[in-house]
């Protein structure tokens, strides 16, 4: 029986940030382009919106994982990932290409992080402070919901043009 490897939750960070934009990718294609900024519900984002919240957050948390990288326990701002709103507009496919531009940036700028630098802290005006790590989770975490999003809203287009 093959020993299993340790854990190493900074190599299972950077794979799952980094297949994040393919597997946007292999969703948003999948929807009938007439169909991406339709919404399932009043309620829910079309698949349009939810790649412009992405690219949105994704420039916040590459700025701030710079400030924690290049300064000495920074001052971070908060966003409310709610009311951010890109005033540019892009359409969901150049949305896509932004955010994996950004992720790439991302995941580079992690990658090149000794051991150590992943306990570099920011100062967060309300949680106090927070560690690369914690940054970088932060993010998987908010991928996972959006991710889930994103495959409801293809399958149910995928359904209703059946």
């Amino acid at each position: 029986m093959r020993p299993v490897p340790e854990h190493d939750p900074k190599s299972w960070l950077l794979k799952a940030l980094r297949e994040t934009a393919n597997a946007l990718e292999s969703l948003l294609w999948g929807i009938d382009e007439d169909l991406v900024a339709g919404r399932p519900d009043e309620d829910e984002w079309s698949s349009a919106e939810l790649m412009r919240h992405m690219v949105e957050m994704e420039r916040c948390y590459v700025d701030r994982l710079e400030r924690m990288v290049n300064l000495d326990e920074p001052h971070i701002r908060a966003f409310d990932a709610d009311s951010l709103e890109d005033a540019r507009r892009p359409d969901a496919f150049d949305a896509l290409e932004e955010f994996g531009e950004l992720r790439r940036q991302a995941v580079y700028l992690l990658w090149s992080l000794d051991k150590s630098d992943w306990h570099r802290k920011g100062i967060h005006p309300y949680l106090g402070p927070m560690t690369i790590m914690q940054v970088a989770r932060e993010m998987n975490e908010h991928d996972l919901a959006h991710l889930w999003q994103m495959r409801r809203l293809a399958d149910h287009f995928a359904a209703a043009s059946v």
